[in-house]
């Protein structure tokens, strides 16, 4: 058996006998001439640069999953460091900027958590009255679209 690729059929004006295809304005019966998919079908989508098996099954490749350089992420790859965290609350009489000084426990999209290595009392800052943070050590940071191990360096 001869396998043809897929090509859709066309209607054309006084249509040869050699195509299998019937003139215009006439219904044809029967199946389809072979090697071509009937007639109201459509083939496959297939996503760009996909891979196909010989027998035309895409074979889906997940896309590359790295972390993005959003403040989260920079947290997350430094958990455990001490830091000293700045915050502005806005409209607040009794304080209107607080400085938080712990370790970094945890980070969320939306708060992170710090301790105080002495006491251990932990505290929930969220991220959106968040200024900046700055650290006594090194940190560890993910470029974007890079895969592989964080990069750490010594700017002093």
């Amino acid at each position: 058996m001869i396998v043809q690729p897929y090509r859709p059929m066309t209607y054309m004006m006084g249509t040869p006998a050699h195509t299998g295809m019937a003139p215009m304005g006439t219904m044809q019966t029967g199946s389809a001439p072979m090697g071509s998919a009937p007639m109201g079908t459509t083939p496959p989508q297939v996503t760009s640069g996909s891979p196909m098996t010989p027998g035309g099954t895409v074979v889906s490749t997940p896309a590359p999953v790295y972390e993005q350089s959003y403040i989260e992420n920079i947290f997350r790859l430094n958990l455990g460091k001490v830091g000293t965290f700045y915050f502005t609350y806005e409209n607040n009489k009794e304080w209107n900027a607080k400085i938080y000084k712990g370790v970094l426990e945890a980070a969320g999209r939306d708060h992170i958590i710090i301790s105080d290595p002495v006491t251990g009392v932990r505290t929930v800052l969220l991220m959106i009255y968040f200024d900046y943070a700055t650290f006594d050590e090194p940190l560890k940071y993910q470029y974007p679209g890079v895969i592989g191990n964080p990069v750490t360096r010594n700017c002093r």
